[in-house]
């Protein structure tokens, strides 16, 4: 179904591109750089695997032409079949997936592998957009509310037991699209005094949360009564704070057999050491470690290319993947590091403008959901990458090395670049 509406002139949003490129040709550069010394011939080399992302950035850049030539209501149209196909997808690696570094999220294609959570985030984007973007529907209603949790919800359910903790927080994300379509923002507080509670408990134990929490709610019902009688508004409903106060207690003691069930030892190992509960420089701490030397070595300029110490003598394991901001940090220092996130930011301002211009209603949601999936890879990842946050195996998007991951991002990126170059003329 290839685009052919005659009079229909695209304009397409050149700086997303321009960014889109730059980022990918840095993060290609960087996986020469962290490619052992010995490997170091050709960058064009398709035996490496600096050769082997040129390649898949050469095939994203087709992808990017197929998407241009697409019919624009083709993404909305079958937006339900993309998300079937994703969630199928899903369900298939635990019959016929292969396992890679513990976790059971690759199909296994001849040479290649292809991981589906990948295309996951942009079909649940699709879809998301879809049903809130029908005639009376609001997240404000109860009904679609929870059909639209079930959206969101159920890749990452499917995600999670792979395990892949990291590609399944990642769906946090659509809150940005949901908050911008009317959802009160108390849902992102609970979501985050949830998390506070887990930590909390795990720090303090479950009785001392649930005393902290039994005094807090206390606190707000005193305050919420004594509002009530200066304004004689609506009365606050006792229950609210029980059910409120039962499911604090709850989660507090809960978080360890979720804890020890849930997340496989390397999830656990790797939040104990955050949270300070665990030291272990030579076994799962030696990657942050490692990695923030490198970080903290690169100065100013940086070292050069091929000349940083613990890039080239390989002492951040993997670091072409999830730890690839490190060695952009240490070869080219905090002007680099620094000119990778000045874009990042850029892109995600630019995809928010993008969205907001929007007069489609399904486009706008989707360029939300787009912005969102970027904001929290990027944050998360170089969160990890400086030892701010657990590593959770999240890759930094257009520049870890991986043709699934490349590919995914693109797809998602470009079909809203495609949506905006038609937002003149696109209409339900």
């Amino acid at each position: 179904m290839l685009h052919n509406a005659i009079g229909d002139k695209p304009k397409f949003d050149v700086s997303i591109i321009l960014i889109y490129l730059a980022l990918a040709l840095i993060g290609w550069v960087a996986i020469y750089s962290a490619a052992p010394v010995e490997m170091h011939g050709s960058i064009f080399d398709l035996d490496e695997v600096y050769g082997k992302q040129f390649l898949w950035i050469i095939l994203s850049i087709a992808l990017i032409i197929l998407i241009f030539a697409i019919e624009i209501k083709f993404f909305e149209r079958f937006s339900g079949v993309i998300y079937v196909v994703s969630l199928v997808s899903l369900v298939g690696l635990y019959f016929f997936g292969k396992q890679i570094s513990g976790a059971t999220s690759w199909y296994a294609i001849g040479s290649m592998s292809l991981q589906p959570s990948e295309f996951a985030k942009f079909a649940t984007a699709l879809a998301l957009a879809k049903y809130l973007s029908q005639l009376d529907v609001s997240v404000k209603d109860v009904k679609h509310f929870l059909i639209v949790g079930g959206i969101v919800l159920l890749p990452a359910l499917l995600i999670l037991p792979q395990p892949d903790p990291g590609s399944a927080i990642v769906y946090l994300a659509f809150f940005f699209p949901l908050y911008r379509e009317g959802l009160s923002v108390w849902f992102l507080l609970l979501a985050f005094i949830g998390l506070g509670i887990f930590i909390g408990a795990l720090l303090l134990g479950a009785w001392w949360i649930s005393l902290i929490s039994l005094v807090l709610i206390g606190i707000i019902f005193l305050l919420s009564r004594k509002r009530y009688k200066k304004r004689r508004g609506t009365k606050p409903q006792v229950s609210w704070f029980i059910t409120a106060l039962i499911a604090c207690v709850a989660l507090a003691f809960a978080t360890n057999f979720i804890f020890d069930n849930i997340f496989e030892e390397r999830h656990r190992n790797r939040i104990n050491i955050v949270l300070g509960r665990l030291a272990d420089s030579q076994g799962v701490e030696y990657n942050i470690i490692q990695s923030e030397i490198a970080i903290g070595s690169g100065g100013l300029v940086g070292k050069g290319l091929l000349k940083g110490t613990q890039t080239q003598g390989g002492f951040v394991p993997e670091q072409h993947t999830d730890f690839i901001f490190s060695a952009i940090g240490e070869e080219f220092g905090l002007m680099g590091a620094g000119t990778v996130v000045i874009l990042f930011m850029l892109l995600i301002y630019r995809l928010v403008i993008m969205a907001e211009r929007q007069r489609n209603q399904f486009a706008r949601i989707y360029g939300y959901a787009v912005a969102g999936i970027i904001f929290i890879h990027f944050f998360i990842n170089v969160g990890m990458v400086m030892g701010l946050l657990p590593t959770v195996g999240i890759p930094l998007p257009f520049m870890s090395y991986g043709g699934s991951g490349l590919w995914g991002f693109t797809i998602l990126l470009f079909i809203f670049v495609k949506l905006d170059a038609h937002r003149m003329s696109y209409q339900h």
